[in-house]
């Protein structure tokens, strides 16, 4: 399926759902982050997806960083709560979804980096190398309050 990221664009479709979903954040011991190359549009990405029925939110974060990249993790906290209005996405199959994602903060626990049908690569990024990725701003925003490792969530 086809994914377009619409951000504060004025033509973009009107969103018709809204699904629970979230992103993690992992550093490795060299403080690099752990990105995924997503195979529906090819930005770079930080692990994530939708909640199943009857999983606890944080269930959610170990299954779908387990499922996009061989790792498994463990979560510490929350990075944040990103519900921008005028961030939607659109699906080949009419799905237009309204941005609700809870970026964690996760550490590693044990794995192996392996790619997905969701994942094209999945790698170790070191902060300095993010600008040579095409990553797109909602994700650059959750990786940047990681980095920042903010006293309080951000909520926005």
């Amino acid at each position: 399926m086809v994914r377009i990221e619409h951000f504060n664009n004025p033509n973009a479709p009107k969103p018709n759902s809204i699904v629970v979903a979230v992103t993690v954040f992992v550093q490795d011991e060299q403080g690099r982050v752990l990105l995924i190359q997503r195979t529906d549009n090819d930005l770079w990405a930080l692990p994530g997806g939708a909640q199943d029925l009857g999983e606890y939110i944080a269930e959610t974060a170990v299954r779908e960083t387990r499922e996009e990249t061989g790792v498994d993790i463990e979560v510490t906290g929350v990075v944040g709560i990103y519900t921008n209005p005028n961030h939607v996405v659109e699906y080949s199959d009419g799905e237009v979804r309204q941005q609700f994602s809870i970026c964690f903060r996760g550490e590693y626990v044990s794995g192996q980096l392996v790619t997905s049908e969701e994942s094209s690569a999945v790698c170790w990024i070191a902060h300095n190398k993010l600008n040579n990725l095409s990553i797109h701003p909602s994700t650059r925003l959750r990786i940047d309050h990681g980095y920042a490792r903010r006293n309080e969530p951000y909520i926005g």
